[in-house]
């Protein structure tokens, strides 16, 4: 499985950017698809999740200001951000969650991550 996210920017606080994640490969066996994001010195941490029956789930510090979607006729996840603050800078991920049935393995696939920065 390939991810590919894009979407990232400058944008001021109180804005909206809207990031998309891409997967390509075998995409038949992802599960649960998530959005994660990372600042220098800081672990990674999920911002959002949806499952493969549109079931989601947020990290409460984007709560009501952020919505995951997923496309899976086109095999793709978005991350829509509003009201946007300085404190969601960060570099954002997406994540896949894969089951491999013929060898009964779940994986975590990575995308290589897009900048979001918010001005004040």
């Amino acid at each position: 499985v390939q991810l590919q996210a894009s979407g990232g920017g400058l944008v001021q606080a109180g804005g909206s950017l809207r990031l998309s994640c891409a997967a390509s490969g075998s995409v038949a066996g992802i599960t649960t698809m998530n959005w994660f994001r990372q600042v220098p010195g800081k672990e990674r941490e999920m911002v959002a999740s949806i499952g493969r029956g549109d079931s989601t789930n947020y990290a409460d510090s984007v709560k009501g200001r952020f919505t995951i979607s997923r496309d899976n006729a086109k095999n793709l996840v978005y991350l829509q951000m509003d009201r946007l603050r300085v404190e969601d800078t960060a570099v954002y991920y997406c994540r896949a969650e894969h089951w491999e049935s013929a060898t009964y393995t779940w994986t975590n696939y990575w995308g290589q991550g897009t900048q979001v920065t918010v001005s004040s």
